[in-house]
C-alpha cells in the first residue's frame, strides 16, 4: 500500500479543521451520522474559541486510480503561540498542505509556516480555500503566494472546505505530488515520539511515527532517551478515533502505543522508540528545545491543595512539552510553581485546562519575560521573576529579550500602527508592499512590550485585518530598573516589575491607580507606593471605611465629639499595624498594562 504523510498548516481561522472534516467525509473515514463540525478539535475549549490548540493525527484509506493509498495527516494549530506544535508535526511528515483564505490572502502565520515547511524539506501543496464566498479572489491570492513565498501560482489547488468543492482534486494532488516515506521496513526499529497523552486507566499513551523497521504487539520496546523498557500491550491508529490494530506496523506508518507506562517522566516528546532485544545504534534527531517567552506563577486557591495542583500540572506537561514549571514560594501566596509559556494565549489555555480538566483553582501572578543580568564579575545570569534581581550594586547591566516582529496590515493603517510601535520602543527595520492594499512592516521590539495587549491594539487599529508573527532575536541592554510595589508599607514581590527608567514614573502612577480600583477598601487606610531602590516615585491611598461615631452626640460641648474621633483614630492605627490586606487576582494582572 502507498503511504502519504502530510500535515495541514495555515494562519488561524483559514479553514484547516473544516478542510480536514471534508477529507474525512470524502475518504469514508466517518459516516454522516458521526459527522460534526471541527471533528478533530476534541477539547471543549477548542470548540468554544474556534481555534485548534493540539495537533491531531488521523489515518484514512483512499483509492486513487487502481491503487490504494494510506493517508496519515495531522491538523495543526494556526496561532503564533502554538508554532512549536506545528514544527513538531512537520518532523513526522514528508509533505504539507499550506491553506490560505481566498478572502484574506497571505497572512503573517502563512509566511511563518511556509518557511518552517521549507526548512524541514517538505513538499508543499498550496491550497486556496473559501472560494465559495462572494468576496473571494483566488487568482489574486495565488499571485500573492508566488510573490511572497515563491510558490508557483499554477500549483495552487482551489477548494471550498465548506461546500466540498475541489476536495477530489486535492486528494489527487496529495497522491500524485507528495513523496512516499523513505524508511526501510527491514532496518532496525526507530520510531519518533511526536506527542503523548495521559489516561487514568491506561497510563501514558504515546503517539509515534515509525521511521524504520517494524513494531508488533507484545514487542519489548526501549525508550532510547530515558533508557526505560516496556511491553507494547496495544498498538493502534487514529481513524479518527483510537482503533486497535491486531497486526504489526511498519516503516512510514503513524499510530499510538500503550505499554503500561505509569510515570510521566518515562516519556519525552522527541524521543526514539526501538526494540529492546535489537536496539538501533543511534536515536533520531528529535526536536529542538522550545523557547519559553512568558513566565508567571500559579498558586493554589480556594479548596485546591499544592499536591493536587502539582499532579495536574505534571499531566499537562506530558501533553505539552512547551510548558515548563519549577517549584516557587511567596510570602504572600505560599507554595506554588513558576511556569513558562510560549505566549499569552498559551498561558490562558493552560490555566483554563487546569481549571476545567483538573478541577483546580489557581491564583496567577502577572506574567513576565526572561531577563539577562550582567554582574560586576562579568558573570551572566538569567531571571524570570523581577523579585530575583540581584542587588543593583552588583549589576552592570540588565538585558531584555528583543523580538523581530513581522506585521501584515492594510496600508491606510500604517501611520497609527507606526505610532503604536514607537510608543512600545520599537525600531523600524523595513517595509514591503504585498499588494495594492496591504503592506508588510518589520520592526524590532522588546518582548515585554508586546506580551499583554499589543495584539488587541493591533487588531483594533487595523479593524481586525492586521496579523503578526514574531521570533526571538536575542538580548539587548537598555536603561532598565526594578520597580517595587508596597502595599500598606509591605513590599509585594509578585507585583514587582522591571521597567524602562524613562517610563518608570508614568508606569508607577498608572499602576497604582489601577491597583486602587482593584483592592477593596478595608477598615483602615491603605497606602500604595511605587519605589525604585529606596526612592518613592508614586503614591495612592485607599481610604478606610469610617463609622460615624459622633452620631449619638446631639448636644453638649464639642470636646465630647473630638474625644470620640480621637478614640476612633487610635483604633484605626492599631488596626493598621495588625491588619492584613487581601489582594485579589485582578490586582496581579493590573501590573501588565503599559499605560499607552
Amino acid at each position: 500500500m502507498n503511504i502519504r504523510n502530510f500535515c495541514i498548516v495555515a494562519h488561524i481561522d483559514h479553514g484547516k479543521s473544516t478542510l480536514a472534516d471534508r477529507m474525512l467525509q470524502r475518504t469514508g473515514a466517518i459516516s454522516e451520522r458521526e459527522m460534526r463540525d471541527q471533528l478533530l478539535d476534541g477539547m471543549d475549549l477548542e470548540r468554544e474559541r474556534g481555534i485548534t490548540i493540539k495537533a491531531s493525527a488521523v489515518t484514512v484509506n483512499y483509492k486513487h486510480g487502481d491503487e490504494d493509498y494510506m493517508l496519515n495527516f495531522i491538523d495543526t494549530p494556526g496561532h503564533v503561540d502554538f508554532n512549536y506544535e506545528v514544527s513538531r508535526a512537520l518532523e513526522a511528515c514528508e509533505g504539507a498542505l499550506l491553506i490560505v483564505d481566498a478572502t484574506q490572502g497571505v497572512e503573517a502565520q502563512t509566511v511563518a509556516n511556509a518557511y518552517l515547511a521549507i526548512d524541514a524539506n517538505l513538499e508543499i501543496i498550496p491550497v486556496i480555500n473559501k472560494i465559495d464566498l462572494p468576496s473571494a479572489r483566488p487568482e489574486e491570492v495565488a499571485l500573492e503566494m508566488e510573490q511572497v513565498l515563491g510558490i508557483p501560482a499554477e500549483d495552487c489547488v482551489f477548494a471550498s472546505a465548506k461546500t466540498g468543492e475541489g476536495i477530489d482534486e486535492l486528494l489527487t494532488a496529495i497522491c500524485e505530488r507528495l513523496p512516499g516515506p523513505e524508511g526501510d521496513p527491514e532496518a532496525k526499529t526507530q520510531a519518533l515520539v511526536f506527542d503523548a497523552v495521559y489516561d487514568d486507566y491506561r497510563g501514558v499513551i504515546v503517539y509515534f511515527r515509525l521511521k524504520n523497521g517494524r513494531l508488533s504487539l507484545n514487542d519489548k520496546i526501549l525508550m532510547m532517551g530515558t533508557g526505560r523498557s516496556f511491553q507494547a500491550t496495544e498498538l493502534g491508529k487514529f481513524k479518527p478515533k483510537m482503533t486497535r490494530q491486531k497486526e504489526s506496523m511498519q516503516a512510514g506508518e503513524v499510530g499510538y502505543l500503550v505499554g503500561a507506562i505509569k510515570t510521566l517522566d518515562d516519556v519525552n516528546i522527541g524521543d526514539t522508540i526501538t526494540l529492546d532485544p535489537h536496539p538501533a545504534e543511534t536515536a533520531l534527531p528529535g526536536y529542538r528545545e522550545p523557547q519559553q517567552m512568558v513566565f508567571c506563577d500559579f498558586y493554589p486557591a480556594g479548596d485546591t491543595q499544592y499536591e493536587a495542583l502539582r499532579d495536574e500540572i505534571e499531566k499537562l506537561r506530558v501533553n505539552d512539552v512547551a510548558f515548563t514549571f519549577t517549584p516557587q514560594s511567596s510570602d504572600a501566596l505560599g507554595f506554588g510553581f513558576r511556569c513558562g509559556f510560549l505566549g499569552m494565549l498559551h498561558m490562558e489555555i493552560i490555566q483554563e485546562r487546569l481549571e476545567r480538566e483538573g478541577g483546580i483553582q489557581v491564583v496567577q501572578t502577572a506574567p513576565t519575560v526572561t531577563y539577562e543580568i550582567l554582574l560586576s564579575d562579568n558573570e551572566i545570569v538569567q531571571i524570570t521573576n523581577p523579585a530575583d534581581l540581584p542587588d543593583m550594586s552588583h549589576v552592570k547591566e540588565i538585558r531584555e529579550p528583543i523580538v523581530s516582529v513581522e506585521i501584515i496590515t492594510p496600508k491606510d493603517c500604517i501611520g497609527d500602527l507606526m505610532k503604536l510601535l514607537e510608543n512600545r520602543r520599537g525600531i523600524y527595520k523595513k517595509q514591503q508592499f504585498l499588494s495594492d492594499t496591504r503592506q508588510i512592516l518589520d520592526y524590532e521590539l522588546p518582548l515585554a512590550e508586546i506580551i499583554y495587549d499589543f495584539y488587541d491594539k493591533l487588531k483594533s487599529i487595523t479593524r481586525g485585518y492586521g496579523t503578526m508573527d514574531y521570533h526571538l532575536e536575542g538580548f539587548r541592554s537598555d536603561r532598565l530598573c526594578k520597580m517595587d510595589i508596597l502595599v500598606n508599607g509591605t513590599q509585594v514581590d509578585a507585583l514587582s516589575v522591571i521597567v524602562h527608567r524613562d517610563k518608570a514614573e508614568m508606569r508607577g502612577r498608572s499602576l497604582l491607580v489601577r491597583l486602587k480600583d482593584k483592592i477593596d477598601r478595608h477598615m483602615f487606610e491603605i497606602p500604595l507606593q511605587a519605589a525604585i531602590g529606596g526612592k518613592i516615585i508614586a503614591r495612592e491611598t485607599i481610604r478606610a471605611f469610617r463609622k460615624n461615631v459622633t452620631a449619638k452626640c446631639y448636644g453638649g460641648d464639642v470636646t465630647r465629639k473630638r474625644k470620640l474621633l480621637e478614640k476612633q483614630k487610635e483604633g484605626k492605627k492599631r488596626m493598621k499595624k495588625v491588619g492584613s490586606v487581601d489582594i485579589p487576582q485582578e490586582a496581579f494582572m493590573a501590573v501588565l498594562d503599559p499605560g499607552d
